[in-house]
């Protein structure tokens, strides 16, 4: 009945008529996303009138409820078949101010009309595959990239800014070749970061280090949702670059990566919001190579001198290896680095591994982000290595007993998901330096096991990759208990099918296959 009174409005009726029935749709259907099967007919038609209307010389107001009602439409796949023409996509971004005659957005008046328009087409894309292909054709992420330049500086426009990046990430996503045209026709890489710095009114101080207010206010919503739609669009534009190549393909990813310490500095207006933007730039951290990652680090500022700090003594007080520091500010320092933003995946890691549900999306990206960045970049191991693994002093409880955050990471290597068990395994066994002896004191033979038979170190020893040869530190309580800790031992079948420890029966068949090699 609704679709019934409005289509007839629509076709015989004039402009204020039009915008009133329209409006009462909208606001009855507002939060309406399935429809009635009996009614499609219907709805089909509506759409074509309200296309036919959109052509005309009406008013804003109008345009805007016209654009409503067809977003809300459009949410139905079926209703978009017939409606999905190159005439009437042009209709959309004529009226999005997607066409390159559109010189500047300087009437505030449209902004409605464009953010309606925009809204309309991530729908239209999303649900039909006739408005992909025609997306190429018409060429429209770049298109939105010309938009996105002309309002980038413009912060009264963030909505513009966002669907228009939303739109952007959805054409990444649906199509590869667009996310090629992005990193390389369109300079993607540089303007979407462009974007990302000024939602966070980032200042420079250096190269690439950003001024941080720690008591300066939270982000607002709609700068936090920009920022969000920018970073998964950065995503699809970088979900490929593992190597870089080109001494200006290292800057721009260590600007990115500079913007995204930033990021992690700050925070939302909620803490659900906070998680929603960090989570995205740990996503986006993934794909920087992880030689230009050590932007996450940098060293103290003029104004943060030693003076400044207090020191949190993390290892025995008779050792001369070096110790965290904690400045007033609370920003965390290792070694003369300041390791805030590690400290910020630290604390997002642990609270992922305490949600105790969706590992596989939610905690691989950030453990497999900080393995990686512990496995190049010394400094960041040894902060970590202090803060995940600090100097053994409880030897009485098992290692996956407890609160601690090895605890908890020693729990996930016999995780039931072979993908978490993995990376768990793997990142503390690179802040072991990936040494056997070392990974055992810390986990247990029997957790790393799953990770030792895979890469045939049973029987101990060191993996592939070098690591500096700093001293690691026992306390007195581990030297005390390690003569009593071989209650596990790995064992092995002899020829005659008795137990024996490992490193003898392999000795054993070692001499036998030597004896049968020598005889014919």
């Amino acid at each position: 009945m609704d679709e019934e009174r409005a289509l007839y409005i629509v076709r015989a009726g004039e402009a204020g008529a039009i915008e009133r029935v329209l409006r009462d749709y909208s606001d009855k259907h507002r939060a309406t996303f399935k429809f009635e099967p009996t009614d499609e007919d219907k709805r089909k038609k509506l759409c074509e009138g309200i296309f036919k209307i959109l052509v005309k010389d009406i008013p804003t107001t109008c345009q805007v409820s016209c654009l409503e009602v067809l977003r809300i439409l459009s949410r139905d796949k079926k209703v978009l078949v017939p409606v999905t023409t190159k005439e009437n996509m042009q209709i959309l971004l004529r009226l999005g101010k997607l066409n390159e005659s559109d010189d500047s957005l300087e009437k505030v008046s449209e902004f409605p009309v464009i953010v309606e328009s925009l809204k309309c087409l991530c729908n239209i894309v999303f649900n039909s595959q006739m408005a992909q292909q025609l997306s190429l054709e018409l060429n429209l992420a770049a298109k939105l990239c010309n938009l996105l330049r002309k309002c980038k500086e413009k912060k009264f426009i963030n909505d513009i800014k966002c669907f228009d990046l939303r739109l952007l990430f959805l054409l990444s996503l649906l199509h590869t070749d667009i996310r090629s045209q992005l990193r390389y026709e369109l300079q993607g890489l540089p303007l979407l970061t462009q974007i990302l710095e000024s939602a966070f009114s980032i200042k420079w101080t250096d190269e690439y280090e950003s001024a941080i207010d720690h008591n300066g206010p939270p982000l607002s919503p709609q700068e936090t949702d920009c920022a969000i739609e920018a970073l998964k669009a950065l995503f699809n534009v970088t979900v490929d670059s593992w190597k870089v190549h080109k001494e200006s393909d290292s800057h721009q990813f260590r600007v990115m990566a500079a913007v995204l310490r930033h990021c992690l500095l700050i925070v939302g207006p909620t803490e659900d919001k906070t998680e929603e933007l960090h989570s995205n730039a740990v996503n986006l951290l993934s794909n920087v190579p992880v030689s230009c990652l050590d932007v996450l680090i940098c060293p103290l500022t003029h104004e943060e001198t030693p003076q400044e700090a207090t020191t949190l003594d993390v290892l025995p007080s008779d050792k001369t290896a070096e110790k965290e520091t904690v400045l007033k500010n609370n920003t965390m320092v290792y070694n003369g680095m300041n390791m805030e933003a590690i400290h910020v995946l630290l604390n997002f890691m642990e609270k992922r591994i305490d949600k105790g549900s969706s590992y596989r999306e939610g905690l691989t990206p950030v453990l497999s982000l900080l393995t990686e960045c512990s496995r190049a970049h010394r400094n960041i191991r040894k902060f970590l290595k202090d803060q995940v693994l600090p100097p053994l002093r409880d030897v009485t409880n098992r290692p996956e007993v407890g609160s601690t955050v090895r605890n908890k990471l020693v729990r996930l290597m016999t995780h039931v998901d072979l993908g978490v068990k993995q990376i768990a395994a793997e990142f503390l066994f690179v802040l072991c330096k990936e040494r056997v002896d070392s990974l055992l004191k810390y986990t247990g033979y029997g957790n790393a096991a799953g990770l030792l038979a895979a890469r045939g170190l049973l029987a101990g020893g060191r993996g592939d990759n070098w690591y500096s040869e700093d001293e690691d530190t026992d306390t007195e309580e581990y030297k005390n208990a390690k003569p009593k800790e071989e209650l596990l031992k790995p064992m092995g079948l002899k020829p005659d099918g008795t137990i024996t420890p490992l490193e003898e029966a392999l000795s054993q068949y070692s001499v036998i296959e030597e004896t049968s090699s020598d005889t014919d």
